[in-house]
């Protein structure tokens, strides 16, 4: 199963590059995202996992809780 965040405001489902952000993990999605929308996704739009957005480069993958201080 994948996970998708929806906006908060717009309702939509974000997107990177025209790709619906996706991670495979509920719980670190919402731990990533304290406070956003976290749903299922199986839709048939190109997705971009979240551990290849740009923004997370400097994220070790897997999650370590320690990692974040």
């Amino acid at each position: 199963m994948r996970y998708a965040l929806r906006g908060s405001v717009s309702g939509e489902l974000l997107t990177f590059q025209g790709r619906v952000l996706v991670h495979d993990n509920r719980g670190e999605l919402e731990w990533l995202f304290p406070g956003e929308r976290v749903v299922p996704y199986d839709g048939a739009l190109p997705t971009l996992p979240v551990a290849e957005h740009p923004d997370m480069a400097p994220v070790r993958w897997p999650l370590r809780k320690e990692d974040f201080r």
